[in-house]
């Protein structure tokens, strides 16, 4: 495709997703309001005004706008190639992750209709009102969750990620010290160690790096003092690409939580804590049968873990809003996979009747509390903890448990470690595998 024709498409993708957003009638109001100050003249009332956006921050915050829409923007395609080519382009790795959907959701169905729970109920009075007065001690309650079963185990997914097959892939070559040893069997391009070490530039033994050229035998001062100041002005200039291009040499530790937040353009406006406590009575009017799923994980992993059992309040409170977060179905556009539907009670089968369930689209799993968890260390105000996770989630989490042919998905990540573990360490490749324990 022609690059200018590419940039223009990709400009004018950007502008229309701009154009709804709280940020864009933000902007439209202050140049509004601009125009009374006596600085805006008349015969320079263009340039006028922009210098005022410039001067007064929001120029730099459309910029940040902009570059978060560049990350999360649909990959580029060639203008002919149908819809579900944008989500995925090979028809395997579709027709894969549409049979592990179905089996996911006939979990989730099964489970519904063996408990005789249903999947949404409004919550009687009372129980909104208990719910509202232990919201911040949810972790004090005790529900019997013993019949309830997680829809599916990261052992049960990455059985279906073995078992992915290229049907187009002739494997019958002969087999030569070329040949791939590892469980992921499809013909993916992953990078080698020239490539990774270009893409990685600032990990080069040239460059220093935070955690590694400011421990005991190296004069802090030489790096690690600079770098920090460094950090606190791309902090104060409030830039999301100078913030993530800054990370890539290290995060100083008292400055992460902010350098995340910016580089993810989580700003915790007004209108986003509004946001969270919207969900928040969500979760308060209406229970469904996914709450269920979320208590247990939780209760299986973090509140047993030793570093994270202390935010088992937080993490019901993020998770629990974000299973009503319907914000999360726009990064289905770009996901491999789609929203599971469900019908309304007495109509099943009616494709008008069929809602997306839970609402943002994602079914929890045994270990999705986990995503949450280390963000925990960083964010003490909830709705500041939920903006950053929902980021993470739409940008890079959802990959992790989706089949696609991305170069960040779960599938390239497998091969790429498989890869480079049997090319630069071949004996103990094949020693794991002499004793049965698969890389």
């Amino acid at each position: 495709m022609d690059e200018g024709v590419d940039l223009s498409l990709t400009i004018a993708q950007i502008v229309q997703r701009l154009k709804g957003s709280h940020l864009h009638s933000q902007i439209e109001r202050q140049a509004k309001e601009c125009l009374h100050l006596s600085e805006i003249k008349l015969e320079s009332l263009k340039e006028d005004v922009r210098n005022f956006l410039k001067t007064s921050g929001w120029e730099r915050k459309l910029q940040n706008a902009v570059y978060r829409e560049l990350h999360v923007q649909l990959p580029r395609s060639h203008p002919m190639a149908p819809p579900e080519h944008l989500k995925e382009p090979l028809a395997y790795m579709r027709k894969a992750q549409a049979n592990w959907e179905k089996r996911v959701l006939k979990s989730l169905n099964s489970m519904s209709t063996e408990l005789e729970v249903p999947l949404a109920r409004m919550r009687p009075a009372a129980e909104q009102k208990e719910l509202i007065n232990k919201w911040n001690e949810m972790g004090t309650d005790e529900p019997d969750l013993s019949q309830f079963r997680p829809v599916y185990a990261p052992k049960d997914f990455l059985e279906v990620l073995i078992s992915l097959r290229n049907p187009n892939h002739d494997s019958s070559e002969d087999i030569s010290a070329r040949s791939h040893w590892g469980l992921i069997h499809v013909p993916l391009n992953v990078r080698d160690i020239p490539q990774l070490r270009q893409a990685y530039s600032e990990l080069s033994l040239t460059s220093g790096q935070l955690g590694i050229d400011d421990n005991a035998h190296i004069h802090t001062e030489l790096f690690e003092s600079d770098y920090v100041q460094i950090g606190k002005k791309v902090v104060l200039e409030q830039d999301s690409a100078a913030a993530q291009q800054y990370s890539r040499q290290g995060c100083p530790t008292g400055l992460r939580a902010d350098l995340w937040g910016l580089i993810l353009n989580s700003t915790n406006q007004p209108q986003d804590v509004m946001h969270y406590e919207q969900l928040k009575a969500g979760v308060i009017q209406h229970d469904l049968l996914v709450d269920n799923l979320i208590y247990k994980d939780v209760k299986l992993t973090a509140s047993n873990d030793d570093y994270y059992f202390v935010f088992e309040d937080f993490l019901y409170q993020v998770l629990l809003c974000f299973s009503r977060d319907t914000a999360v179905l726009e990064h289905f556009k770009y996901n491999s996979a789609t929203p599971p539907k469900s019908y309304i009670q007495g109509k099943v089968g009616v494709e008008e009747c069929a809602v997306v369930y839970p609402p943002n689209g994602v079914i929890p799993f045994h270990g999705f509390s986990m995503y949450v968890a280390p963000l925990c260390f960083l964010y003490n105000e909830p709705s500041k903890l939920y903006s950053v996770f929902r980021e993470m989630y739409i940008r890079y989490f959802f990959r992790l448990h989706s089949i696609s042919s991305s170069p960040s998905g779960v599938v390239s990540l497998c091969l790429q470690f498989e890869r480079l573990l049997q090319t630069h360490l071949p004996q103990l490749f094949y020693h794991l595998r002499q004793i049965g324990a698969q890389p």
